[in-house]
């Protein structure tokens, strides 16, 4: 249905070109002649932009922003006609209409610069495969996964912010597509679908850090080992695309010698999804294996009184 506004609208406008066609044919004067032709164009462009294409065609798209964005077009483009129109009522002189047609272009190259932005940014997307729906990416600092790409904008479900450890918020942001023309874009899962990633230990400098070391290393390559061999095979497929230089995907143990104690960075490869939930299983089990001996203590901020200043104790009578 029609909405009555729009109706309304319309209605004013024909009543309005009635009003001054009857002037003029009393008068007979050339200026209402051309303002009766300027009414009737008006009614006409209404009737065609405003009425007929938006309720019959823009409200049938589902999609919220693509029915925005056809709305904010279908706008400037009746505003355009409009104003060509106008001109070719108004001015005679094929200059003059040259000068205002120049005007009109570079007023709608200024009003829908952004709109174009957008689009081109939306095709290069496609294109190139910067980043798909489903890929966890960062666009101008913001971290999500891309659960929607439209001809103007992208859709992610945020992830960080408030929450750590790469897990979502439940917070929809929209991302202008002329991000990716002069924005960095950084592509978590493209092609490569794994990270390295740290968990670091500090160990008391009385605990036998060879045993610790050992135990360690060997509790990460247990439950890395099917994520290491993945993560092999999938940087072999694309060598291909990419220059790779010689990695190891191997679990590794560096050790860092501070004034309290010694630093174990455990450094290992992990899904990208699946990075905090390694990380907990990581440090459950490795804590798990330290509480069984006595040899490895796990450090932490301690202050050692190792002497005593001399106390007086004084009984009063």
């Amino acid at each position: 249905m029609v909405r009555r506004s729009r109706l309304l609208v319309l209605s004013c406008l024909i009543l309005v070109s009635i009003i001054v066609w009857f002037v003029n044919f009393n008068y007979n004067n050339p200026y209402l002649l051309k303002a009766t032709y300027t009414l009737i164009a008006l009614a006409v462009i209404y009737f065609f932009f405003e009425v007929l294409f938006v309720e019959l065609v823009t409200n049938r798209v589902k999609d919220s922003k693509t029915r925005y964005s056809l709305r904010k077009i279908i706008s400037i483009l009746s505003i355009a006609v409009f104003f060509l129109v106008s001109i070719s009522i108004w001015i005679i002189e094929t200059q003059n209409i040259l000068i205002a047609l120049g005007l009109l272009g570079a007023a709608i190259a200024f009003a829908i610069q952004d709109i174009f932005k957008n689009f081109i940014g939306g095709i290069m997307i496609y294109l190139n495969g910067i980043y798909r729906v489903g890929d966890r990416v960062e666009i101008n600092q913001k971290f999500g996964d891309v659960i929607d790409i439209s001809v103007f904008y992208t859709t992610l479900m945020e992830t960080r912010e408030w929450v750590a450890g790469d897990q979502a918020t439940g917070r929809l942001t929209t991302i202008p597509n002329a991000s990716v023309l002069a924005g960095t874009i950084q592509n978590y899962t493209k092609d490569f679908t794994f990270m390295w990633d740290e968990l670091t230990i500090p160990i008391t400098y009385d605990s036998d850090w060879k045993e610790a070391s050992t135990k360690i290393i060997d509790i990460v390559k247990k439950e890395t080992n099917q994520v290491s061999e993945n993560a092999k095979k999938t940087m072999e497929k694309i060598e291909g695309k990419y220059y790779f230089t010689q990695r190891s995907l191997d679990p590794a143990i560096f050790m860092t010698l501070t004034d309290n104690w010694i630093t174990f960075a455990i450094r290992y490869v992990t899904e990208v999804r699946t990075r905090r939930t390694l990380h907990d299983l990581l440090t459950r089990t490795i804590l798990t294996e330290i509480e069984k001996t006595e040899k490895i203590k796990i450090a932490s901020t301690t202050l050692n009184i190792t002497q005593f200043p001399p106390i007086n104790v004084k009984a009063e009578k």
